[in-house]
């Protein structure tokens, strides 16, 4: 311990960090679903059918639950005693109940004057109970479930938690599991232990999951060492990535790159020249192709995520250097009406953008990278075998894919290339499971499918197959070898018996 605090780190320690603060992205949990935002004042948040601002969650520490007040004001809740044994009191078992919807007293209207007249959820639950004829003849377990499931539909309770790898996987799952393929959260612990991603590391990552794979391995890395991201078509996107709240000091040690480049690269034809004639004015062009696309399925989705209010405000090419920061600088030229002072800026961003892709194909040129990550929508099979001369020997590399057949088809072209060892093709296999007093059992409900993995490790490749002068000897030494003649079968003899 006292060696690691000599280290410089990548930024001083806030002793308010485990406080909620202005500008943060914070994580609003209630019972098992999720959703990432940003606080900012007097922005009013919709989640699970209730508005309300975040202004009162300044100050508080993570892990807080709040209620929800008349106003939309959210309020810390007091923790309440257990209810009491009277409340308590439960039947044998359940066969006498008829569900006929005669049970409850209280109408829809005496519920919604209840809440006009501004009584808490709690109370409002407590009266349901008082009103069932038929809650006292329920097994305890059914009371539990009955109480759980008014709470749900009447008690505005939320919890804001910090962002973490963990929680935001478990949330593009469950609400957008399309923009990460379909990865699922254990598949995406699996990807990082694999790939050996650790503090110090250099890795190179080609993903197409909102820049979820991304965020996982900075949150890891902890802004030590160095992540080149290939991306394809006009800028990476990396809304999940924004989700996490990364201080800007992370962001010195990421780059990007275009992967309609890499080829030029692998072949030594790749020059400076070849950035500057790009379109200058790459954010129109990418708003005009697929950044439209985006902005439509995100205004249908009704805010699913914070990164989908980001989309909508500026293009992800905006997003390629400062996207977690969310820098005023951007949108005040346009606000002041100020032309010139706009594409100044917009000049600027550009060149830092093309330093940033010098860096990047120099860090690439060394070919000494920690391990690779591959998690995109397109075939992994042409994407693996070039990205895996950026890769030092004896070093990790994991591809995911929804899909086996492509992994299959990717191995089989590995052990053709050569110059890997240990190809291992997996799939995880998760149940939740529901464990309380008495009633620990497999949820109802289970993932069908989280992806599959293939991972292996890079071996320097060896003198037969770098030398092609001795590669028909190598193919007559692989002829003998596999020319073997086949085992004879021996007749059993018959017993007499």
């Amino acid at each position: 311990m006292e060696g690691s605090g000599e280290l410089p780190g990548p930024q001083p320690p806030h002793p308010g960090d485990h406080r909620i603060r202005d500008g943060d992205f914070v994580v609003l949990k209630r019972e098992d679903v999720f959703k990432a935002v940003q606080v900012q004042r007097r922005k009013k948040v919709t989640f699970e059918k209730q508005w309300f601002y975040l202004d009162n969650v300044i100050g508080h520490s993570y892990g807080t639950t709040f209620e929800v007040t008349n106003g939309g004001s959210l309020q810390p809740k007091k923790k309440k005693e257990e209810p009491t044994s009277e409340t308590k009191e439960a039947g044998t078992d359940n066969r006498n109940i008829i569900d006929d919807g005669k049970s409850q007293k209280l109408t829809q209207d005496d519920i919604k004057a209840l809440k006009d007249k501004g009584i808490k959820g709690e109370e409002i639950v407590q009266q349901l109970i008082e009103n069932s004829t038929t809650f006292r003849d329920k097994t305890e377990f059914a009371q539990d479930k009955y109480i759980k499931k008014k709470k749900k539909k009447y008690e505005a309770i939320v919890t804001v938690v910090k962002p973490s790898t963990r929680i935001l996987s478990i949330m593009y799952y469950a609400r957008e599991p399309g923009k990460i393929n379909h990865m699922r959260y254990d598949t995406l612990a699996q990807m990082l232990t694999l790939g050996n991603v650790r503090a110090g590391n250099k890795m190179i990552v080609m993903e197409t999951c909102a820049g979820l794979v991304l965020g996982a391995m900075m949150e890891r890395m902890g802004g030590f060492g160095s992540i080149i991201q290939l991306y394809p078509g006009g800028g990476p996107v990396r809304a999940a990535t924004a989700c996490f709240g990364f201080p800007k000091s992370f962001l010195s040690g990421l780059y990007d790159f275009p992967l309609n480049k890499v080829d030029s690269l692998l072949n030594g034809t790749f020059s400076a020249e070849m950035l500057s004639s790009e379109p200058k004015d790459s954010a129109s062009v990418e708003e005009s192709n697929g950044t439209l696309e985006e902005k439509q399925t995100s205004e249908q989705e009704n805010e699913d995520s914070v990164a989908e209010a980001q989309e909508s405000h500026h293009p992800p090419e905006q997003e390629t250097m400062e996207i977690v920061s969310q820098d005023p600088e951007y949108k005040e030229p346009k606000e002041r009406g100020s032309k010139k002072d706009y594409i100044q800026e917009k000049q600027r961003r550009q060149e830092e953008q093309r330093k940033r892709h010098l860096e990047a194909a120099a860090l690439l040129r060394e070919r000494n990278s920690d391990g690779l990550i591959v998690a995109s929508r397109f075939h992994p099979t042409p994407l693996l075998l070039s990205l895996l001369d950026f890769v030092a020997p004896s070093r990790p590399f994991v591809v995911y894919c929804q899909y086996k057949e492509p992994l299959l088809e990717c191995y089989t072209k590995l052990r053709e290339r050569g110059g890997v060892i240990n190809l291992r093709l997996s799939e995880t296999w998760l149940r939740n499971y529901q464990v309380l007093p008495d009633r620990s059992h497999p949820k109802l409900l289970m993932s069908g499918g989280g992806g599959y993995l293939l991972s292996g490790f890079t071996v320097a490749m060896d003198n037969l197959k770098a030398d092609p002068s001795l590669k028909s000897n190598a193919g007559t030494l692989e002829s003998h070898t596999t020319e073997e003649p086949a085992a004879k079968k021996r007749k059993c003899p018959e017993s007499d018996s």
